[in-house]
């Protein structure tokens, strides 16, 4: 056999079996992804974990370490207990979640934990992409019609427009009108499609224009970084991805409750219709831009700060930070 086909047969009859083994939830999870519009973005997740993998490909196979043997037989154990558990109860989320945990599992099994470092962002993705089991859906949708029915009840007082609100129900009249119409918030407008996409959105973001820290050589699991900055690299990088996944989800919310206050408006002067149809999706495509503009403010005003890190840090950041907004993955230090 040839040096090649010996190089790839591991990981290939690796993932024949899982794909064999988690067929059934693969193909419920694609369906999901082409059909349900809150969790469209998924249809795009495999290709961006794809491609993180073949950035990180250096990274990836500089990190392989000694197996975890127990640890990922462990995991395995789990993860098929799971996978019976959510096939026997028609729970489509545990048959999801055990693949996440049978793909991390098979990977300390074989290459040790230390991979899992350049592992992290390709695992929140495909987290971010498995659609919540429909009771949480509900508890967190419902709260969010309301929030966006109060906040458009709030705009209209503003125009002196009455209105009436029953629950995320409004009823108002529009100009020239006999009667009233009344005017729903959905669970489609409660803003929690635009929440999940500006989250994933944000976790995209943080990784291609966040600083990239020094990557640690076979020999030093265990050593400190060179420089005290190091370390405090590490932490602005972690710091910086957690305000921007943080800050997506009032923005997504707020963003939102605004589409819901300006359509409100619009009905007293235009009619319902402005609710319905290419306005209504013409709006949210509007808003989303205008939300993701807001994400990227967020980045630009946290990599605005650095300046002064440097001036309380002395000899800390790189030249090649003056604290502007980074290009994709423009900073990768020197060990």
């Amino acid at each position: 056999m040839s040096a090649i086909p010996q190089k790839f047969y591991q990981p290939v009859a690796i993932a024949v079996a899982i794909g064999f083994v988690y067929f059934s939830v693969l193909v419920k999870l694609g369906n999901d992804w082409w059909h349900d519009e809150n969790y469209s973005h998924g249809l795009l997740i495999p290709f961006l974990i794809a491609f993180i993998l073949w950035q990180e490909r250096k990274q990836l196979r500089d990190s392989l370490g000694e197996p975890w043997t127990r640890a990922g037989a462990a995991g395995i154990a789990l993860s098929l207990g799971m996978l019976w558990a959510g096939t026997a109860g028609a729970e489509l989320f545990v048959q999801r979640m055990s693949l996440v945990l049978m793909l991390v599992s098979v990977v300390i099994y074989f290459f040790g934990a230390r991979l899992l470092r350049w592992l992290a962002v390709p695992v929140v993705l495909l987290l971010l992409s498995i659609p919540i089991p429909q009771i949480i859906f509900n508890r967190v949708a419902f709260p969010l019609q309301l929030f966006a029915s109060r906040c458009a009840v709030s705009a209209m007082w503003l125009f002196n427009i009455p209105v009436l609100r029953q629950g995320n129900v409004m009823e108002l009249m529009p100009r020239g009108a006999v009667e009233p119409k009344r005017l729903a918030v959905v669970e489609a407008c409660s803003g929690i499609r635009s929440l999940m996409t500006l989250v994933t959105l944000a976790v995209i973001y943080a990784y291609f224009t966040g600083p990239r820290a020094p990557q640690p050589s076979a020999g030093d699991d265990h050593q400190k970084p060179k420089s005290k900055f190091g370390a405090m690299l590490l932490s602005i990088t972690f710091w910086r991805s957690l305000v921007l996944i943080v800050s997506a989800v009032p923005i997504a919310i707020l963003t939102n409750a605004v589409r819901v206050s300006g359509t409100g408006v619009l009905s007293h002067y235009y009619g319902t219709r402005v609710a319905d149809g290419f306005f209504h999706s013409f709006s949210g495509w509007v808003i989303y831009i205008a939300a993701a503009l807001l994400l990227f403010a967020t980045a630009w005003v946290f990599d605005r700060i650095v300046p002064f890190l440097k001036k309380i840090f002395g000899s800390g950041l790189p030249p090649a930070w003056p604290g502007g907004t980074p290009a994709l993955n423009e900073f990768e230090l020197s060990k």
